[in-house]
Order: C-alpha cells, then sequence, then structure tokens
C-alpha cells in the first residue's frame, strides 16, 4: 500500500486540518486524540510521510520515542494518571485505521475502564483547556 497523503495526519501536518497540539518540534508534532479511549489520549506523529513502524526512518523513530518521553511526563503531571500505555497500530489487521505512523499514549487510572477506540468524539470545549493544561506542565515549560 502507497502512502496516501490525504489521510488527516497528514493533512494536520500541513495544517490543512485542526488540532490540538501538545508538543511539537522539528521532527514530531504531538496531538490529543478527539476520539480518545482516556482523558488526556495523545497521539506522537512524525513529520516525515511513513505509513507504519516499518517505513519510518529510524531518526524519526528515535524522535518520537523522545516526544513520548516529553508528553508522558507532562501527562503524569498534568493528569495525576495511576501509568500511561503505549501502544502503535502497524496494518489493518492489527487495528490501524489511519496510515500515517503515530503512536498513542494512553493516561491510565486503578480501576478506570478504557472508552472503545476511535468511536466517541470529545468537544472542542473539553480538548481545549486539556491541551492547554498538558502544554503547561512539560518539562521546561510549554
Amino acid at each position: 500500500m502507497a502512502y496516501d497523503d490525504s489521510n488527516i495526519f497528514a493533512r494536520i501536518l500541513r495544517g490543512e486540518a485542526p488540532a490540538h497540539v501538545v508538543h511539537e518540534d522539528a521532527l514530531t508534532i504531538a496531538i490529543l486524540d478527539v476520539m480518545p479511549q482516556a482523558e488526556g489520549h495523545t497521539l506522537i506523529l512524525p513529520r516525515v510521510p511513513a505509513e507504519n513502524l516499518f517505513d519510518l526512518p529510524e531518526a524519526h523513530a528515535a524522535a518520537v520515542m523522545a516526544s513520548a518521553r516529553r508528553v508522558g511526563l507532562a501527562l503524569q503531571e498534568a493528569l495525576a494518571c495511576d501509568g500511561i500505555t503505549v501502544m502503535q497500530f502497524n496494518g489493518a489487521a492489527a487495528g490501524q485505521t489511519v496510515f500515517h505512523y503515530h503512536l498513542h499514549l494512553v493516561p491510565r487510572w486503578s480501576g478506570k475502564p478504557l472508552m472503545a477506540h476511535a468511536r466517541e468524539p470529545v468537544a472542542d470545549e473539553l480538548l481545549v483547556p486539556l491541551a492547554r493544561k498538558i502544554r503547561s506542565a512539560l518539562p521546561g515549560g510549554p
């Protein structure tokens, strides 16, 4: 399957679609998932067109993990979560629904089940202050 540059993440990266950005650097961007499995569910995207992990250049894979660590620390600080599930899907058979590589950071609280994946959108009115709260908890400031 060839990379489809009309996917939603490619459009977000080009500024053609809105997103709730919590972190960005030269190689990655971190956005809130608009259909989260938990409050603060964040996606780390590389800025290169890569359909899955196997298409992702190593330098960009390393940058994704560095951003995941940075944003994960902010999630812990901002949301006081008990843990964070880190997951990534490669191919439709594995559950990938958007074919631009992305890493999920899903905050977890003991005894609180996850919501279904990609089922219920959350209103912008809730995501805007949440993104601000996470950005303010980034190590070294927003």
